[in-house]
């Protein structure tokens, strides 16, 4: 018997655990588990530091790969979230307040990697005719003004003489000026809005294919690579679009006002202009100086923020494990430790804010008295009119605000040099997933597919080797290692799996069971060997033959790992992987059963069908990305049979029908949500399926029934599980045991699975 406990650095209490999990990230607590049986116990770990989406949640440093990994390396084959190399801050700096502020030249550069690929996307004669449009307005908006500027010269000067019939005359043409000029102003500003939503929405579309290209989301994740993903493509990307075309169009805006009004001002007194120039200078470096840690708080803002809001979220998904724990007062405690470092980190931003609020306050209001001041001794001896003051003023109010725009805009550039650096680390480590796609080191573990029809196989050396494929599955001296330490998992497993020969995996918690599972699908790679799938393509009359397809050698360039990814979709090669934890989908129960291989039939495309201002780009391609012939879709009839074959029939009555739409995670038992996975399986019908302790919260009844509904379907699976019920389904097993490190032998080995060596097997 094993129990699993929390003990805390206080006097430490047992408690029931639930059968989900809930590892917090707070770092007062150490898990122990021991042994009632043996009666011996282990204690992994001194209370480590975890980093959740990319954050710290402990202020003191443990250097978890020299301390932990020799003791954490068989556990790290079973969570992989615990071989990340957690001391490495990756893409986030040297820390939280050592952070360097990126220069000009790293700014220009993310910000044009970023920013052009739209303007020479599919997308880019409409988005140019509508900057263009944007400008146009732009460039009659700063006309008016001009024409504003000399209606108020003359308005001033018909109220300083006293002339009422040219002040009324004045004031009319005001009043038109103003009925005329208005609409170009809001005109401008919906052209601009619209298009930066234009904009916003094919970089979200472009940004989400590339995150979930190539599993690239999964590395990112597994490997700490980046924080906040998510945040980055939902806020940042909105922030970029909208604050990249309103800081064109104020440049745009500020060049033509400088040419305008330079003339106007240089016309009235050539000294103003001397003194404009003089003031502007003076201010912007006064502005960069107080401003300068601007920049790294708001980057660290944006962090500590979505840190927070990330801890909000893990309770809400969390929320029955917390609750079985009675975790809700470390909850709080984890929640207001970090909200209480972004409130410190936002106190320091407002007072940087304030110190250079004082400066361009003044500066504001000083440029109120500035002109009238310089050219008033003109006007006292006559030389020119009142009205003329009121112009100058004008005129440099409007060429000042163009030469100050890094003093006015000194906090929002600051925000947005902060929003660039982070959407171009995102970029560049998209671009870092999808060069190494398909080859990312020296030696590494070959996933390859067979064509059982055509005997046609393209391996990841770039070879196209011809022969009979009369198996399943075959693994040639596989040595899997954990991504990031290196340690040796497996060594030198060497099995072949022939159709209707069903492998049970087994072996002690740690001991690498899951990881093989995690390399049969393609997830790791780390490591040696040859991993081989035979695949029938008999029905695809796309299926290339073998005087179709070429030899390709494969290259980290983008052209061709697009070219070989519709070959590499295990679910369309009729693999297929069932989780202990099931994924449910956001929406109806039909989509939870046509998931994933009929998902893209089932989603509509829109709320309210196909609204006006829709746009092309954002319209799927149902057919993108996979291969092979595209299989008939489950009938409404089928999918109720398939209810009723993994006994969950009852739930249409409780749920009304297969079109009602609900937080399926949560309304449904972890047993349910794993029948309801097994109907997926069936419904797919593929020919090879690997199970991760897929049946672990259910019966043994139900248990039995599932793996016959499969086995009578026709279909090979290899199992990975502890029950011992799960023996009666399997006909081999694969015995894994912990690698020695100071032994070359090898740690597994595989034994039929009959009444003779049964008992032998229970009893190991």
């Amino acid at each position: 018997m094993t129990a699993t406990i929390l003990v805390d650095t206080k006097p430490f209490t047992p408690f029931i655990t639930p059968k989900k999990p809930y590892y917090n990230t707070a770092n007062n607590f150490h898990l122990v588990q021991f042994s009632i049986q043996n009666h011996n116990y282990s204690s992994t770990m001194p209370p480590l530091k975890r980093r959740v989406k990319g954050y710290y949640s402990s202020s003191k440093k443990w250097n978890l790969k020299d301390s932990f990994r020799s003791a954490a390396a068989s556990s790290a084959t079973e969570s992989p979230q615990l071989d990340k190399g957690s001391d490495n801050n990756n893409g986030d700096g040297d820390g939280d307040g050592q952070r360097k502020v990126p220069g000009l030249g790293t700014l220009y550069r993310r910000f044009w990697k970023v920013a052009a690929p739209y303007w020479f996307s599919e997308d880019k004669e409409p988005a140019r005719l509508q900057l263009a449009a944007v400008f146009a307005l732009t460039l009659g908006t700063t006309g008016i003004s001009v024409g504003f500027n000399f209606l108020g010269r003359d308005f001033y000067n018909a109220l300083a003489n006293k002339d009422q019939e040219q002040f009324t005359k004045q004031l009319l043409y005001y009043l038109g000026a103003f009925a005329g000029g208005i609409p170009f102003f809001v005109l401008r500003d919906y052209a601009r809005e619209i298009l930066a939503l234009r904009w916003r929405s094919w970089m979200t579309k472009f940004y989400m294919e590339r995150y979930l290209k190539n599993q690239t989301f999964y590395k990112i994740q597994s490997q700490s690579i980046i924080d906040n993903p998510d945040q980055r493509i939902v806020d940042d990307l909105s922030s970029f679009t909208g604050t990249a075309l309103s800081f064109s169009l104020t440049l745009f805006n500020a060049a033509v006002d400088l040419i305008s009004f330079s003339n106007i001002l240089y016309g009235i007194y050539p000294p103003l202009f001397v003194v404009l120039l003089a003031y502007s200078i003076g201010g912007t470096a006064i502005s960069v100086f107080l401003g300068r840690e601007l920049v790294t708080l708001n980057f660290l803002q944006e962090k500590k923020e979505a840190d927070f809001r990330y801890g909000l979220v893990r309770v809400r998904e969390n929320a029955e494990s917390i609750a079985f724990f009675g975790g809700e007062e470390n909850e709080i405690q984890l929640l207001l430790q970090r909200f209480k470092s972004a409130f410190e980190n936002l106190t320091r931003l407002l007072i940087s804010s304030r110190n250079l609020e004082f400066f361009t306050s003044g500066y504001r209001y000083l440029i109120q008295i500035l002109p009238a001041a310089v050219v008033a001794p003109m006007y006292f001896s006559g030389k020119i009119e009142f009205g003329v003051i009121n112009q100058s003023v004008s005129a440099f109010n409007h060429i000042l605000g163009d030469f100050s725009l890094i003093v006015y805009q000194f906090q929002a550039i600051s925000a947005f040099s902060a929003v660039i650096d982070r959407l171009g680390e995102f970029d560049d480590v998209l671009d870092s997933s999808s060069s190494k796609c398909i080859s990312s080191s020296v030696e590494e573990i070959s996933l390859t597919y067979c064509d059982e029809r055509s005997s046609l196989l393209l391996e990841s050396n770039g070879s196209i080797p011809m022969g009979g494929c009369q198996k399943v599955l075959d693994l040639e001296n596989l040595t899997l290692q954990t991504p990031t330490s290196k340690a040796i998992l497996i060594r030198d497993l060497s099995l072949v799996i022939n159709k209707k020969d069903h492998l049970l995996v087994t072996g002690p918690s740690g001991s690498g069971k899951t990881s093989l599972l995690r390399a049969l699908a393609g997830l790791w790679n780390t490591g040696r060997g040859q991993i081989t799938f035979y695949v029938d393509e008999g029905n695809d009359p796309q299926a290339p033959t073998s005087s179709e397809v070429p030899a390709l050698k494969v290259s980290t360039a983008d052209y061709m790992a697009e070219e070989l990814e519709g070959l590499i979709n295990r679910n369309d090669r009729g693999i297929f992987f069932l989780p202990q934890r099931p994924y449910m989908v956001l929406g109806t129960l039909r989509q939870q059963l046509l998931y994933p291989t009929w998902a893209d039939d089932v989603i509509p495309t829109s709320d309210g069908g196909n609204p006006a201002g829709s746009l092309p780009f954002l319209m799927r391609n149902s057919s993108s990305g996979t291969s092979g012939v595209k299989r008939s879709k489950p009938t409404t009839d089928d999918l109720i049979q398939v209810l009723e074959d993994v006994r969950l029939g009852y739930i249409l009555s409780r749920f009304g029908s297969l079109d009602s739409t609900h937080e399926w995670s949560s309304v449904l038992s972890l047993g349910e949500q794993q029948r309801l996975a097994f109907a997926r399986l069936l419904l797919s019908k593929p020919k090879v399926v690997l199970l991760d302790e897929s049946t672990s919260a259910l019966d043994e009844a139900n248990e039995g029934h599932l793996y016959r509904q499969i086995e009578a379907a026709g279909m090979t699976y290899i199992s990975v599980g502890h029950r011992r019920t799960l023996y009666d389904h399997h006909n081999r097993n694969l015995h894994i045991t912990t690698v020695d490190p100071s032994s070359n032998e090898r740690n597994w080995h595989v034994e039929p699975i009959n009444r003779d060596s049964l008992y032998n097997i229970l009893n190991r």
